[in-house]
């Protein structure tokens, strides 16, 4: 017998079938799919007035959460501002400093040791104080933080601010911050039209020349930028050599963390060294462990989490309670455990997309009215979205896993 073996031929009949052996495999899997009855669905939508409640609840959940951490992150967001738009690459501090509102100081001779260590460029002093000043529209008391620097050296990254700094040269000239948090907008208008602001603080006459944005926080409802020799007029008790920070720009190519560990091993006790961005995070550290407030935020999310465990756990509990002996014919018709957990857990899913969808689009609105309200950089993330999703979807899963135990202790023989 003779069989004519052609390669090329096999290989071209073997590509024609793979695609029917895929197709014979995928087929019924999509078809049982399209053929499965929702019955997770049905029960839902037959009791529309539990379904509503259902959704409510679970959106009320979504709102308080979103809530939560957009608070919580508009604390870190606001109190970091400062930090990081410095113009700088290594800061000295006092270890006494709680945060960038509460400032200690230093001996601005540490700033010239600096020089002394390789890569150092330049160092150049830094002072804030906090200090009540009357209000130019509303003519009331208000606390507000001054920051003064050499105007020749910027110490900010904020083209706006840096733009108008020849104006804080002359005497008792301050830059005002348009984002601060209270009644400003009659102010903040004459600003911008170049008009020139007259005002008091520290038993002196100010002159507000100019604005710029930054923000208020949880810790300063505002800013006003300056000269060092301003500052210094405004507080005379404050001598020159007490530096609130001392912000160091190395040489090009120099290692910063080489720098860091060089200076550590030079200076004194008296003051701490760190990176621009070890000194960001070492306020967002300060705000997540050593304040309240950051406490209190992640406890607020938290019992949110456990409101909407309880409501969704109140909903699959009575469902399953209603269908008890539909399940139980179910078991006794064949069905697996895992079937009918399958349905309880389908409702869980339905619950957490729908209801999130109230609960992601409701905190928009809310976020600009606190916004507007406080002047904190509150605002929705794609980031933070989805973690409340996935937080809502493990919320009513865990509902479904706690409503099931009675399914999985119902037993046909009992029900009837």
């Amino acid at each position: 017998m003779f069989i004519n073996s052609n390669p090329r031929l096999e290989a071209i009949s073997a590509d024609q079938r793979e695609p029917q052996n895929i197709q014979r495999f995928r087929i019924p899997f999509i078809g049982q799919l399209r053929r499965r009855t929702p019955l997770g669905w049905l029960q839902l939508s037959h009791e529309k007035g539990r379904l509503t409640v259902a959704l409510a609840g679970i959106a009320f959940a979504d709102i308080l959460i979103f809530m939560q951490l957009g608070f919580q992150a508009s604390l870190y967001d606001s109190n970091t501002q400062i930090r990081k738009t410095l113009a700088t690459d290594v800061v000295l501090v006092s270890p006494k400093a709680k945060n960038t509102q509460n400032l200690s100081t230093f001996a601005r001779r540490r700033l010239y040791q600096t020089l002394d260590v390789p890569g150092v460029a330049t160092a150049t002093p830094l002072y804030s104080n906090t200090v009540n000043w009357k209000n130019p529209q509303t003519r009331q008391d208000a606390s507000i933080q001054v920051m003064g620097f050499d105007p020749d050296l910027p110490a900010f990254n904020l083209p706006e601010l840096n733009a108008q700094l020849d104006q804080v040269k002359l005497p008792d000239v301050v830059l005002f911050d348009r984002r601060s948090r209270g009644s400003y907008d009659e102010t903040i208008a004459a600003l911008d039209s170049g008009q020139t602001i007259t005002t008091e603080a520290e038993g002196r006459t100010l002159e507000v020349r100019g604005a710029f944005s930054l923000g208020a926080s949880f810790g300063t409802d505002g800013i006003l930028m300056t000269s060092d020799q301003n500052f210094l007029r405004l507080f005379p008790r404050r001598g020159a050599g007490s530096v609130s920070l001392g912000l160091i720009n190395l040489e090009p190519g120099a290692d910063p963390d080489g720098v860091v560990a060089a200076l550590r091993q030079t200076l004194p006790e008296d003051v701490e060294v760190f990176t621009i961005a070890d000194f960001i995070a070492e306020e967002e550290r300060y705000w997540q462990t050593e304040s309240p407030i950051g406490f209190i935020f992640t406890l607020g999310a938290m019992m949110a989490f456990v409101v909407g465990v309880v409501i969704v756990y109140q909903v699959l509990s009575t469902d399953v309670n209603a269908h008890l002996k539909e399940y139980a014919t179910f078991k006794a018709m064949g069905y697996h455990q895992r079937y009918l957990l399958g349905i309880i857990f389908e409702e869980a899913i339905i619950l957490a997309v729908l209801g999130f969808i109230p609960g992601v689009t409701l905190p928009i609105g809310l976020y600009h009215l606190a916004a507007q309200a406080t002047s904190l950089p509150i605002r929705m993330t794609i980031h933070r979205a989805a973690v409340v999703l996935g937080m809502t979807l493990v919320m009513c899963l865990m509902s479904g896993a706690i409503a099931t135990r009675k399914l999985q202790a119902a037993d046909p023989a009992d029900m009837f």
